[in-house]
């Protein structure tokens, strides 16, 4: 099976998770996504299929679109609300200043990746430090963020984590972690946040209107433009 096949991915999976379904499934080893999705994100996850798979670190270095929720007032270890709480301001930011704010992310910039990620330090991943409490210096790394924008800003008192929420839209470059976004924006914001739902909604040419779940992919056709054939 040679082509590109493009998976919706679901909340709470690892992105080797749904290669390692998609393998057992259609019976073909040869498969490798094209960048990494948390377990807490969803959507596109192209995977790169039999002879395709020569065509993933292109496919990898695409820009990226995501649909992005986070919680002011409060921070956690991994930069999400799957981590532990780490601080507690309550302060939510006024909708001008949020809106000036993340103007002042678009372009290039540095970046310093999360601790919880799939970074290599020395051959070993960085969450295998974090989650020994041994420090180590992750090297910020050029990204670019084209264009953000505010979707919805609203006061949530009744939310466990956090005095307020707002969701964003963006595009952004390959390697940028939209983790480290929510932390520099809260900490820019002077009130702390973190990320509570994050969804992919475009990997390069590939969207959501051609994305299936995991548990089509055993009727879904591979595309075969894709393929390098």
């Amino acid at each position: 099976m040679d082509g590109v096949l493009v998976i919706d991915k679901p909340e709470g999976l690892t992105s080797h998770d749904v290669v390692a379904a998609a393998r057992r499934i259609l019976g073909e080893k040869r498969i490798g996504h094209t960048g990494t999705l948390d377990p807490l994100a969803t959507g596109v996850l192209p995977l790169a299929c039999g002879r395709a798979t020569r065509l993933v670190r292109f496919l990898t270095a695409s820009d990226k679109d995501y649909d992005a929720t986070m919680l002011f007032g409060v921070t956690t270890d991994t930069l999400d609300v799957t981590g532990e709480e780490t601080s507690r301001s309550g302060r939510a930011p006024s909708p001008d200043a949020l809106v000036t704010a993340l103007r002042a992310f678009e372009g290039e910039q540095m970046q310093a990746p999360p601790a919880y990620s799939a970074k290599k330090v020395g051959g070993r991943r960085a969450y295998e430090f974090a989650r020994r409490d041994e420090p180590v210096e992750l090297a910020p790394v050029r990204v670019r963020v084209a264009h953000i924008e505010l979707l919805a800003f609203a006061g949530d008192p009744s939310s466990s984590l956090g005095a307020s929420r707002c969701r964003i839209a963006l595009t952004c470059s390959a390697g940028f972690y939209v983790r480290s976004l929510v932390r520099d924006l809260g900490e820019r914001l002077g009130t702390g946040a973190t990320l509570e739902a994050l969804r992919r909604t475009r990997s390069g040419d590939f969207t959501l209107d051609e994305a299936v779940d995991l548990d089509d992919v055993g009727r879904k056709r591979l595309d075969p433009s894709d393929s390098g054939s």
